[in-house]
């Protein structure tokens, strides 16, 4: 039996550097063995292992360090088996799952692995046909006119979630009229959901303080509701309206209608649904998902509805922190509305004062102001 010892060259590492191979060889069969990975004894670590020999003519005993080895006989066929295991491990989970459906699957199973793997092939195809084209629309019509469009629809995106805007109104109350807001139909259905706010007194408005139900808007024009009867069931409808609004853009996707609350008229959810959200397939279900821009959009309306109910003046700090906003989004938005923005100084309590922001729809209009975004596109190239 002839006997070959191998180790490690990786001097530097204190685990490698001690491992060794041992392999033995006869006429018929080899045998190796190891002193790490999962074939190494584990009494190697846990005591030492010495052998003494003996000098017959001295009659001394010299002792050396010894470790154990478990040497097994290596057949042909390990090593073929050597290179499925790698190729095995070399797969993913999806990989592995996919060879066990195809031979252990059922029938169901099995065409729907099928059915994967074409829908992945066809994306492929539509991902290379796709490219295909977007070269061809850049040879065509060059990169300069293609960045041009790109800057036209920057400077036409805030006017994809403002009302309808008649700038030639002679009055303020026309340039964003009320119809565009709520249709007949839908303003006779906030009758019920609205007699609350409509006959709320100054006791209820107190716990609405101390419960935090409503935002501060909201309270405080209930403070203020007018007290001829069909004015006052305007101002209730409308302050509903708004206080849903921005309840509603609180959320981020709506599963179902539920969702939105009880006591909401079915017309009112629908409008909600339509206009505020966009429809996104998840997970094998539709849902509603309330976007960036939708909640720019949401925002427009609640400026809108407030500068009905307050005369066309509103205070754009307290509705920014209504609605969890930045000053400089709430300022975007009502300049790109075409309000006339200023400063004013607010009393506090304590004694205390502090600025915030005004909004006016004044006749004439001020000339729209859009967002800048050229600043963001030069910080991301």
């Amino acid at each position: 039996m002839r006997f070959t010892l191998y180790k490690n060259n990786d001097s530097t590492n204190p685990r490698k550097r001690t491992q060794r191979i041992l392999a033995a060889e006869t006429d018929r069969l080899c045998y190796v063995g190891n002193n790490f990975g999962t074939g190494a004894l584990k009494c190697n670590t846990l005591c030492r292992h010495f052998v003494g020999i003996l000098n017959k003519t001295s009659g001394q005993m010299e002792v050396y360090d010894a470790e154990l080895f478990n040497m097994q006989p290596l057949f042909a066929d390990e090593s073929i088996e050597s290179e499925l295991t790698l190729e095995s491990e070399s797969k993913t989970f999806r990989e592995k799952m996919d060879s066990c459906i195809e031979a252990f699957g059922t029938t169901k199973q099995k065409r729907a692995l099928n059915s994967r793997r074409m829908n992945t092939v066809g994306s492929e195809s539509l991902n290379r046909a796709v490219a295909k084209a977007a070269e061809n629309i850049i040879d065509t019509k060059g990169v300069t006119a293609l960045v041009n469009d790109a800057k036209r629809d920057d400077m036409q995106d805030d006017s994809l979630y403002l009302p309808p805007c008649h700038a030639d109104a002679a009055k303020p109350e026309d340039v964003y009229k009320f119809e565009d807001l709520l249709s007949p139909e839908e303003y006779e259905a906030l009758q019920s959901p609205s007699e609350a706010f409509r006959n709320v007194t100054s006791e209820e408005i107190l716990k609405m303080i101390e419960e935090n139900s409503h935002c501060s808007f909201v309270i405080e024009a209930l403070k203020s509701l007018p007290s001829n009867e069909e004015s006052r069931d305007r101002q209730a409808r409308c302050i509903w309206f708004l206080d849903t609004l921005i309840k509603f853009r609180a959320q981020k996707v709506i599963k179902r209608k539920s969702a939105l609350g009880p006591g909401i008229p079915h017309i009112i959810s629908t409008k909600l649904l339509k206009h505020f959200t966009c429809l996104t397939y998840n997970n094998g279900s539709l849902r509603n998902l309330i976007s960036d821009s939708m909640k720019a959009k949401i925002t427009a309306y609640v400026i809108i509805l407030a500068l009905h109910i307050n005369d066309f003046q509103i205070d754009l700090t307290m509705l920014q922190r209504d609605l969890k906003l930045s000053e400089k989004r709430m300022i975007e938005i009502a300049k790109a509305m075409r309000l006339k923005v200023s400063k004013r100084s607010v009393s506090l309590a304590a004694g205390r004062e502090e600025y915030h922001r005004l909004g006016a729809l004044c006749i004439p209009l001020p000339p729209a102001q859009t967002v800048d975004r050229q600043a963001k596109r030069r910080r991301i190239t």
